[in-house]
């Protein structure tokens, strides 16, 4: 076996040879750029010592080379947690694995790379909101994978055992707003709640 870096042929040295030291031949890879690009996610993390630690295990046993981290603890979400943007340098296969392997985690991945929810709904819940959980119906609808919850204002004029409402607005992935709303709809079956939605071009 001979070695490139110890007189390598002359075809090599004039950049005709797909084995040049430090460098690849598309066409060897069906003309995919294996080199790593940047890529964002945007996570949300339970506010608890060792989160973000693990949060950032995944991407560095995936082959993800960390660049930086932005950690927005002043700013929580509707849910009470941590909103977390993390940039890191990987292929795009490897990217793939990262986003899974997070998500395999139990991670909240509120956005990776170009995949972000796009779409708003804002709808009203009533009823028995507090004695029915609201954290919980809140869980549910993000658990559900098609919605965030982005933002959540609560009215109990009455006090809070009685019957309130509340105005959420979520953010759906492109073209799953009716999944996102159907799944709305079963949790609040299940709680005897009412549903008003989707109030269309309502600002939040």
């Amino acid at each position: 076996m001979s070695d490139t870096r110890d007189g390598a042929p002359e075809e090599a040295v004039d950049g005709e040879s797909a084995d040049a030291e430090g460098e690849t031949d598309p066409a060897a890879d069906g003309g995919h750029d294996p080199s790593p690009s940047t890529h964002t996610v945007r996570l949300e993390l339970v506010d608890e010592p060792g989160q973000l630690l693990a949060a950032l295990q995944p991407i560095a046993n995936n082959g993800g080379n960390l660049l930086s981290i932005y950690h927005e603890r002043g700013n929580k979400t509707p849910r009470g947690r941590i909103p977390v943007e993390v940039d890191f340098e990987a292929t795009t296969e490897r990217f793939e694995g990262i986003v899974d392997a997070l998500r395999a985690e139990g991670i909240t991945v509120m956005q990776a790379g170009t995949e972000r929810y796009a779409e708003e709904i804002t709808l009203v819940l009533f009823g028995h909101l507090i004695d029915t959980d609201l954290s919980d119906t809140l869980s549910r609808i993000e658990a559900s994978a098609s919605a965030s919850v982005a933002d959540v204002s609560l009215a109990a004029p009455q006090g809070t055992e009685e019957v309130s409402s509340a105005r959420l607005r979520l953010e759906a992935r492109s073209g799953e707003t009716a999944e996102a709303i159907a799944a709305v709809r079963e949790i609040a079956d299940e709680k005897e709640l009412r549903v008003v939605a989707p109030l269309a071009g309502v600002e939040a």
